[in-house]
């Protein structure tokens, strides 16, 4: 009979103590609250953090605490008079906890939010206000916003969609999509593509130029209305549309402009450039520089566009064959030795000069060991 008991027992302790140990710990609490207040998150033992909008004068937060260290963690949640606070942190020193948290907040539609957390995912959706805030590693998803964003991540991805926002987002290791957004928005990356889609300056504003760079990746413009500057240092840059002006180098990737009414700077280490010059063939304000340290460029003007033309391209004599300008207008052509000499292989330049229908705007053009084309369209 007593081997029996035992017996249940211990079958009774195999299921209870596992559902025990994996229970988690909640902290809950609500707040009345005026509109356009502000919560502000601090959370030293990091967390994801999901905080969404909703039509009640209310903040409700849930925060859900598992792992072998939830009973070391603890939480405060405190009305302000700006609005709520929460902070976590953990009773004990310890540099091995172990703790799966989750951090959901219910704000007023109108709500400014400032958070930071020591590590873990964020989203922010359907909020209007000034939100800012920094995790110090996890992907961030941003949607349905309106305000002010000062946003950024130490490892991770960011994605902003469908919003109306101007500001900053910066994640230090991961990539960047802003699509369907209204408004000026800055995104750097010190190790990611960055893709821009569907991004139009706020009718209240007269514009902004976009301002993108990455350490790492490719960048890729839809529309850049107001100007644009852009600098990656290991990607292809791609722009669809820009006007008034465009400044883009990469250190090792192409360079294609699809449509441009704009002056252009456009600099690669090592790929082609193409550009589609769209614009008044009278105007004269439209300079162009185009520099590939070894690759091919290629750009597209209107036949009566009024340019002063200068090409450049430096080549071994081993690549002579490689080396040559290809184009739809009438230019002087001559081949002289570089003055520089190498100790190893003799330098030539092909030149290549026209002044067309005016010689208004400075056109520059240089590459090495590359092919230029000149087209009309």
């Amino acid at each position: 009979m007593k081997i029996l008991k035992s017996l249940k027992l211990f079958v009774l302790l195999l299921f209870v103590v596992p559902v025990y140990l994996s229970a988690q710990k909640t902290f809950e609490k609500q707040f009345d609250v005026k509109a356009n207040e502000k919560l502000v998150i601090d959370l030293e033992t990091g967390a994801s953090i999901k905080v969404e909008g909703w039509n009640k004068n209310i903040v409700s937060a849930v925060a859900e605490v598992g792992g072998r260290n939830k009973e070391e963690v603890e939480f405060n949640f405190e009305k302000t008079s700006y609005g709520v606070e929460i902070t976590s942190e953990y009773l004990y020193r310890d540099e091995n906890y172990n703790s799966k948290i989750e951090l959901k907040v219910m704000v007023p539609n109108k709500f400014n939010v400032d958070f930071k957390t020591m590590g873990g995912n964020v989203e922010l959706l359907g909020v209007e206000g000034k939100l800012e805030g920094t995790t110090m590693g996890g992907s961030i998803d941003l949607k349905n916003l309106k305000g002010y964003l000062d946003i950024k991540t130490m490892g991770g991805s960011i994605e902003l969609t469908n919003s109306e926002v101007d500001g900053n987002v910066e994640t230090m290791g991961g990539s960047i999509l802003v699509e369907d957004v209204i408004g000026d928005v800055n995104a750097s990356s010190m190790g990611g593509k960055v893709i821009q889609k569907n991004v139009k300056s706020s009718k209240k504003s007269v514009g902004k130029e976009i301002d993108i760079s990455t350490m790492g990746g490719s960048i890729n413009i839809d529309e850049a209305l107001h100007g644009a500057n852009i600098k990656t240092m290991g990607g292809k840059i791609s722009v669809n549309k820009v006007k008034q002006f465009l400044k883009a180098e990469t250190m090792g990737g192409d360079i294609y402009v699809k449509e441009a009414d704009a002056w252009i700077k456009a600099k690669t280490m090592g790929g082609d450039v193409e550009v589609k010059l769209n614009c008044d063939p009278k105007t004269d304000d439209r300079d162009v520089e185009l520099i590939s340290m070894h690759g091919d460029v290629t750009l597209y003007v209107p036949s009566n566009f009024s340019m002063d033309l200068d090409i450049e391209i430096r080549y071994s004599e081993d690549d002579e064959d490689e080396v040559d300008i290809v184009s739809d207008f009438n230019i002087k052509e001559e081949v002289t030795e570089d003055s520089k000499k190498s100790h190893w292989n003799k330098t030539m330049i092909l030149h290549g000069s026209a002044s067309l229908n005016g010689g208004k705007n400075k056109v520059e053009i240089k590459t090495v060991n590359g092919r230029v084309y000149l087209k009309k369209i």
